[in-house]
């Protein structure tokens, strides 16, 4: 699939979560719960003529991001040499994004369910298909794992990634416990992602020292 196709569908996917607001709003309450913390208790609220709409707007706002970072990046070409990837992130981005404003839909029209349970096997399987990318991500500004070291060197960029792919795949395993587990999903969801991502950092710094001597 084409870079561009893919952008229409993750469009698309935008503009199915505006249909199913338009096509539910009637039914929702004029303020709307918005925001959960890690409990899953609401904490956060708002008028539903904006609440409605906020998520499929935030899709079309990142989903015009994504296209434009393979354009604005100096290393673009980069990018373009794994874009059926990228592309196809881009495309379960949006689709996650729909599934959190359906929970969100759902919970305002009167169902109740452990919010932190349910949204971890979409999160998980966001880091899975994240560890993918990691295996093919070329060196550039905006993807990836972006430090001083990796940018420095195509070496250090390729082991630390290489790295990186299997680490997001087990994370996606460990988050996937959270849905059995809903009193403690938050702490499944998060700490496999901070885990990975301090282990990274100091990995590529590790390499580089290794690769300089």
């Amino acid at each position: 699939m084409k870079l561009r196709t893919q952008y229409i569908v993750a469009l698309a996917l935008a503009v199915l979560s505006a249909a199913l607001s338009a096509y539910y709003y009637p039914q929702l309450p004029e303020t709307m719960a918005t925001h959960w913390n890690a409990s899953g208790q609401v904490d956060g609220s708002m008028p539903k003529s904006r609440a409605a709409f906020l998520v499929p707007a935030m899709t079309v706002a990142l989903v015009g991001l994504f296209a434009v970072v393979p354009k604005v990046d100096p290393l673009g070409e980069n990018i373009r040499a794994f874009s059926e990837q990228y592309g196809l992130f881009v495309v379960l981005f949006a689709a996650f994004m729909l599934y959190v404003h359906s929970l969100m839909l759902a919970w305002n029209l009167g169902y109740r369910f452990e919010l932190t349970a349910v949204l971890a096997p979409a999160i998980a399987a966001l880091y899975y298909y994240l560890g993918t990318l990691m295996d093919h991500v070329e060196r550039n500004w905006f993807v990836g794992v972006r430090t001083p070291w990796t940018l420095s060197d195509d070496t250090v960029w390729r082991r630390t990634h290489d790295r990186a792919g299997t680490l997001f795949k087990l994370a996606a395993v460990v988050t996937v416990a959270g849905a059995l587990v809903p009193r403690y999903a938050v702490y499944f969801i998060a700490a496999p992602a901070v885990a990975v991502s301090l282990y990274l950092v100091a990995y590529s710094y590790v390499e580089y020292r290794r690769t300089a001597a």
